[in-house]
């Protein structure tokens, strides 16, 4: 059977159910992926004075290709990009800045240290999304930032807070997209404290110092990331999920859940609609967590499939802010990035190919089994036909040939990295 013939039975037996298939693309199409840069070099980024990786942060393996210049790494995400359905934006970090050899502390980073990713976004229509970094950084060395007791230090970490929001203002201004700047700190102890409160009204305090600079929200999102632990801050976080839960709902602000954030019987998928009821807007970054808050590459699993369920069967696709998370050195990293984000996408796909209304009402009319049934029955429904149909629709490689592509690219490019 051709692609056509098999799509087409295919779409028979989801018709069948209310759903029409050409309108899913059409609203799939329209869902932006921010995929994370720090992917393609390790989460290295191009300081001038580059420090070693802290934070609790970890990058293991050491494949092969690694981007080591800013025209690389847009190079590997083009590649990347060329091969995954739809349009998308990319998530960079501070220190991905390009200061021309020149060193510029992170406080006194400017638009201009990024105007050749903003020229690379426009030429491709993308978005561009931001964070500030605080890890891998001297002033960072003893797991305190925006919570450190010593104020200069914290001074430090604030303006370059401050100086972020307004890279991400110009992102928004330059792109016609709003950016979205979200702050995670690693702030914390290794061991248990002897006072939790005065490190978190350093926090507080410091938040509100940051976000007192006004920045046009049309142009510029504000977002807050907690944590659950991190390597040397085992006992405690400051910027707990409590914490930047209230915070954000006080201050009008994102709260953003990262997938690998949460106790390993937590799930976020369980999170999305508890928060959707009492936030406009709600940002992701999805990850795949291995025992812990280990960023592996995001595969096509049951959490996946759950959140991007909770996303859809909520109406939520214009609420919800989909960006990744993962860092794999392990494995050629075009291929780590193509892999998560097409899983993304293919998870999305999967739940507007539910019969959700019909769900919903199984569930409040009490018919359980039935529920049970059309759930499990719908697993082993033809989705593998609809979403290669949409892959060769927009232009992208079936099935696995976009592996070849990438095989290809790692022996003409990346094999000839020194």
């Amino acid at each position: 059977m051709t692609l056509q013939s098999q799509f087409e039975e295919a779409k028979k037996e989801y018709e069948q159910w209310g759903i029409n298939v050409e309108e899913v693309f059409e609203k799939l199409k329209n869902v932006p992926i921010s995929v994370h840069c720090w992917q393609g070099d390790d989460v290295g980024g191009f300081e001038v004075n580059k420090e070693d990786l802290s934070g609790g942060i970890d990058v293991t393996g050491n494949y092969p290709g690694k981007a080591t210049t800013p025209e690389e790494l847009r190079q590997d995400l083009e590649q990347a990009l060329s091969l995954i359905p739809g349009k998308h934006r990319v998530n960079l970090h501070a220190i991905y800045a390009e200061t021309d050899g020149e060193v510029v502390e992170r406080n006194r980073l400017e638009p201009k240290h990024f105007r050749k990713w903003v020229a690379w976004a426009k030429e491709l229509g993308l978005g561009l999304d931001f964070n500030p970094t605080l890890f891998s950084h001297q002033k960072a060395a003893d797991g305190l930032t925006l919570s450190h007791p010593d104020p200069e230090i914290r001074k430090f970490w604030i303006d370059h807070c401050i100086a972020s929001r307004k890279i991400g203002e110009y992102f928004g201004k330059e792109l016609g997209t709003p950016c979205l700047t979200n702050i995670w700190i690693p702030d914390g102890y290794k061991d248990t404290p002897s006072d939790r409160l005065t490190p978190r009204k350093r926090l507080k305090e410091s938040l509100d110092e940051i976000f007192a600079v006004e920045v046009d929200e049309q142009l510029n999102i504000d977002a807050v990331e907690s944590k659950l632990f991190g390597i040397g801050s085992e006992s405690f976080v400051v910027g707990s999920h409590e914490f930047y839960l209230s915070y954000a709902l006080k201050n009008n602000k994102l709260c953003l859940l990262d997938t690998g954030h949460y106790h390993p019987t937590e799930m976020v998928s369980n999170k999305i609609s508890a928060m959707l009821l009492f936030n406009d807007k709600l940002a992701l970054h999805v990850s795949r967590p291995v025992r812990w808050d280990s960023d592996h590459v995001v595969t096509f699993d049951d959490e996946l499939k759950e959140i991007a369920l909770e996303i859809v069967r909520n109406d939520a696709l214009e609420q919800v802010m989909i960006g990744l998370d993962f860092f794999d050195a392990s494995i050629n990293r075009v291929a780590a990035w193509t892999i998560g984000t097409r899983n993304m996408i293919k998870a999305l796909l999967y739940g507007m190919l539910l019969p959700n209304e019909t769900l919903k009402e199984l569930q409040e009319n009490g018919d359980f089994t039935k529920r049970l049934a059309l759930i499990e029955e719908f697993k082993t429904y033809p989705f593998g036909a609809i979403w290669n149909y949409y892959c060769d629709m927009m232009n992208v490689p079936v099935k696995e040939k976009w592996l070849e592509e990438v095989t290809n690219y790692e022996k003409l490019v990346l094999a000839n990295r020194g």
